[in-house]
C-alpha cells in the first residue's frame, strides 16, 4: 500500500491530472446551462417530430433526460483525459530520470508496474464517479427526477423514474470498463517510450482507426469488428435497452476484460526485460 500511496501522490501532484476534471466540469455546466435556458424548446421540438408515431402523454424534460444527453456528449471525450495521464506514468520517469532509482528499490518491476496501473485505476474510478455526480446526479437536482426518453433510430424506449437509477449506474460501470482499456493500452505503450507525447498521441490515433473500422460495413472489416475494444466500448447504451440484453453486455465486458490483462501483462513482460540505462 506504501507505493499505491507513492504512484498515486505522483499523479496528483502533476497539474495534468486535474485537466479531466476540470474539463469534465465545464463541459457539463456548459451543457446544463444550455439546457436550462432552451430545454423546453428542445424537449417541444423532440415530442413534436415523435406526435405523427406516438402519443406521449404525462412526460416532461427532467434530470434523468439530461444525464443520459450529457452522457453521450461526453463519453467519447474521455479516452484522452485518461491517456493524459497513463500515457505519462513510466514514459514520464524514463524522460526525468527517475525510473533508474525507482527499479532499485526492493521491489520487483512487475509491482512496480502493478501499483502504478492500480493508481491509474482509481483515477479513472474518481474521473467515472466525477462524472456520474456532475453529470446525473447534478442534472436531478437541477432539473428534478422523471421518467427518460430513450429515442433510437428504430424504435422509442421509456423508462421509467423507479427503473433509471440501476441503468446509469451499470452504464457508468461499462463506462469504467472500457476507459481501463483506453488506460491500459495507454500504459503499455508509456513502458515502449521514452517520452509522454508519444504514448497519448499513439493512443488516441489507435482510438480513431478502430472507431473509423467500426463505421464502415465492409466484409472485411465485419470480421475484425468483433475483436477490436472500440466495438464494445459502447455497450454501456444497452442498458437503456427494454429488455436489457444482459448475453451481449456479459460477452463485450469478457472482451474488455481480455484486452486489460493482455495489455497489462504484455507491459509487464516488456518492462522486466527492458534494459534502463538512464
Amino acid at each position: 500500500m506504501k507505493y499505491l500511496r507513492i504512484e498515486l501522490l505522483k499523479i496528483f501532484s502533476k497539474p495534468r491530472s486535474y485537466i479531466g476534471f476540470a474539463a469534465i466540469t465545464v463541459i457539463v455546466v456548459v451543457i446544463q446551462l444550455a439546457l436550462y435556458a432552451d430545454g423546453k424548446t428542445y424537449w417541444d421540438f423532440l415530442v413534436h417530430s415523435l406526435d405523427e408515431s406516438f402519443i406521449i402523454e404525462n412526460l416532461s424534460f427532467n434530470g434523468n433526460m439530461v444525464g443520459f444527453i450529457v452522457l453521450q456528449t461526453l463519453i467519447i471525450q474521455m479516452p484522452l483525459l485518461v491517456a493524459l495521464v497513463a500515457g505519462d506514468s513510466v514514459s514520464g520517469e524514463s524522460q526525468s530520470g527517475t525510473i533508474r532509482s525507482l527499479i532499485t528499490k526492493p521491489v520487483s518491476r512487475t509491482k512496480i508496474l502493478i501499483y502504478k496501473f492500480l493508481a491509474i485505476e482509481i483515477y479513472t474510478v474518481l474521473l467515472v464517479i466525477w462524472l456520474g455526480l456532475i453529470a446525473w446526479v447534478l442534472s436531478l437536482f437541477v432539473f428534478g427526477t422523471g421518467d427518460l426518453v430513450v429515442l433510437k433510430s428504430d424504435s422509442l424506449v421509456i423508462i421509467r423514474n423507479s427503473d433509471a437509477s440501476w441503468r446509469f449506474i451499470s452504464a457508468f460501470f461499462i463506462a469504467f470498463l472500457s476507459l481501463s482499456v483506453v488506460s491500459a493500452l495507454s500504459f503499455f505503450l508509456s513502458v515502449l517510450s521514452e517520452n509522454s507525447i508519444s504514448p497519448i498521441i499513439i493512443t488516441m490515433s489507435i482510438i480513431i482507426l478502430f472507431t473509423i473500422i467500426g463505421t464502415f460495413d465492409i466484409p472485411v472489416f465485419d470480421t475484425v469488428k468483433p475483436f477490436l475494444f472500440t466495438t464494445h466500448s459502447i455497450i454501456w447504451r444497452n442498458f437503456f435497452d427494454r429488455p436489457v440484453p444482459f448475453d451481449e453486455i456479459l460477452r463485450s465486458a469478457i472482451v474488455l476484460f481480455v484486452h486489460i490483462f493482455g495489455l497489462l501483462l504484455a507491459a509487464i513482460i516488456y518492462f522486466n526485460k527492458k534494459d534502463i540505462k538512464q
